[in-house]
């Protein structure tokens, strides 16, 4: 069997180590700014959101700044970026969204050294406080 240069090039990159593959996020651009409320569907509390680039919602769980972020994918509707947070876990989100007031949220990953999952709507209400 006769492996290709490409193919042990394309292997020898995968072994190497993750690669931050950075897409636009381009969807998330289009979200209105300002103050949203995040409900979860397990009926865990509520939560406000001062969105200011939509990015806010691909970690809801870490607050890091400092998280490597894999985007897997980058749709004009959809996103879905997978992160890691040095020595805090991981995550992976999908953000669908409906309006450029209404998203839904689905993520899970390890925070605090324990697991999570979640299902969430976002809805624009205001103003940042």
């Amino acid at each position: 069997m006769r492996v290709s240069a490409k193919a042990i090039a394309i292997a020898a990159a995968c072994l190497a180590g993750p690669v931050l593959a950075q897409g636009s996020l381009a969807m998330l651009d289009t979200l209105q700014k300002g103050g949203w409320e995040v409900r979860y569907r397990d009926g865990s509390a509520s939560r406000k959101v001062c969105v200011r680039s939509g990015r806010e919602f691909i970690q809801l769980r870490h607050t890091d700044s400092g998280c490597n972020r894999f985007v897997v994918e980058d749709g004009a509707s959809e996103v879905t970026v997978q992160y890691t947070c040095r020595g805090n876990g991981y995550g992976r989100t999908n953000i669908r969204k409906e309006t450029p007031a209404l998203v839904q949220i689905d993520s899970q990953g390890i925070a605090d050294g324990k697991p999570f999952q979640f299902s969430a709507e976002a809805r624009r209400t205001a103003s940042c406080d």
